[in-house]
């Protein structure tokens, strides 16, 4: 592991070889000039810190704290946002005060939106890529530029019950072994001749908007840059989803999990805690869902033990990109300011950064306190979300479906595509008015 020293460490070390090399007598004019050398190494630097996951603002503080304790020359401030607050008011009204933070924990669209505003850390990609798990540096990039650390990823697909499903197949489960949408079904068959609902189809639209028909733009490519190009081809009307190959497997999947959807009676109830609790305690084999709901059903009492993950097959052919790719993102990015802050500030919340990540203390408040998976290669502190170590296990062996192209996409688009769906989950449109919805769309989206 890496570690970035701080600046008097340097100048303790220069010291030392150039008492060494002298005849070990000492003039006062060296001496004066050793203390003005230590006097500005150590050098005091306030940094502040944006914070657009509030409900680990305390996580947080706790962590500025520590750091400051181990290096005291450094104090980290943090600015807090409320959840659900209006974070993005907040940041743009600190940017408008010529008072913008140090550093910004920040969605990678807001990133990319402002990315004048940012330094760009092309400089330090190479350590990072050493640091991170293959293709974490690849996800975070805007615009080709590596302008915000990741420090935080999360996965989703069809989570599974693993009782429910072993239960229902007689004995042991093989997540591998479903490849194909046949090979779904077969084993939704078998769950349902058990009386249990094979699949939860959560009904409201940032998870049918954003999570499952956004799958369209991510599946065209593993190349961000191809699922850029589609969206723009969408948006000129020169590419047609009911054409599709993507489109197409992912509404047939779609009516596979509406045929067998444990909600299918009252779909846009949408019930985030009910729906998440019902699946942990065995009422669905599986759950259409990330590992972020490990918040909801991890404390839960009288829960099931074991749970998985499996990608969302979109054909019959297993070779197909996307069959066994589980949807893997980094939301969140460490930015640091180039628009109000020093150099010195700059290279302190370099050095910060790089310590949360792969320090005990860091690693300990991200994935122990927080409950979140850091994207590194040497963590050592063991996550209790169960669900997020599958999502690794996915990411180890290299099967992750890039949706980094959701970063260029408009603030609005699973909004107004998921009440699209939410139509055609309940039956309103068919899949041609789906089509033709979500074609409208983006066709006025076209020029902006």
């Amino acid at each position: 592991m890496k570690k970035m020293w701080v600046p008097f460490v340097g100048v303790l070390i220069l010291m030392l070889v150039i008492t060494a090399c002298s005849s070990g007598k000492t003039t006062d004019s060296s001496a004066k000039g050793s203390d003005k050398q230590a006097g500005e190494a150590s050098k005091e630097v306030k940094l502040t810190f944006f914070n657009t996951s509030a409900e680990v603002n305390g996580v947080f503080e706790k962590l500025f704290k520590t750091y400051h304790e181990l290096h005291p020359e450094v104090t980290i401030e943090l600015i807090p946002t409320p959840i659900g607050g209006a974070q993005l008011e907040k940041f743009q009204s600190l940017l408008a005060s010529g008072n913008p933070a140090t550093i910004a924990n920040l969605d990678a669209g807001t990133i990319l939106q402002y990315k004048d505003k940012f330094l760009n850390l092309d400089s330090e990609k190479s350590t990072y890529e050493g640091l991170t798990k293959p293709g974490a540096v690849d996800g975070a990039l805007l615009d080709g530029q590596f302008l915000g650390i990741p420090w935080t990823a999360q996965g989703y697909g069809l989570l599974y019950n693993k009782r429910v499903v072993e239960e229902a197949m007689g004995g042991s489960f093989d997540p591998n072994s479903i490849k194909t949408r046949d090979d779904l079904e077969a084993v939704f068959k078998k769950v349902e001749a058990t009386g249990k609902a094979p699949v939860m189809l959560h009904g409201a639209d940032w998870s049918l908007g954003a999570h499952y028909l956004g799958l369209t733009y991510s599946l065209q490519s593993s190349n961000v840059e191809d699922n850029r190009k589609f969206v723009k081809d969408l948006e000129n009307g020169t590419a047609k989803l009911t054409d599709n190959a993507a489109f197409n497997g992912l509404i047939d999947t779609f009516d596979l999990l509406k045929k067998y959807n444990a909600r299918s009676k009252d779909p846009l109830v949408a019930d985030y805690t009910k729906d998440s609790t019902d699946f942990a305690k065995g009422d669905a084999a599986f759950y259409f869902m990330g590992d972020w709901t490990w918040a909801v059903i991890g404390n839960l009492e009288g829960r099931d033990k074991e749970f998985g993950i499996i990608p969302v097959p979109i054909s019959n052919n297993p070779e197909d990109y996307g069959n066994t790719q589980v949807a893997y993102s980094e939301p969140k990015l460490f930015a640091i300011d180039n628009s109000g802050s020093t150099e010195e500030q700059q290279t302190a919340a370099k050095a910060f950064i790089q310590w949360m990540v792969t320090s005990d203390e860091g690693q300990d408040a991200i994935v122990a306190q927080m409950g979140l998976a850091l994207p590194y290669k040497d963590v050592k502190v063991k996550s209790s979300n169960i669900l997020s170590e599958a999502v690794s296990s996915y990411v180890d062996q290299g099967k992750v479906l890039n949706i980094s192209v959701i970063n260029y996409l408009p603030q609005d688009y699973w909004a107004k595509t998921g009440a699209s769906m939410q139509k055609y989950l309940a039956g309103v449109i068919d899949r041609n008015g789906l089509a033709e919805e979500v074609q409208a769309y983006w066709a006025s989206q076209a020029g902006k």
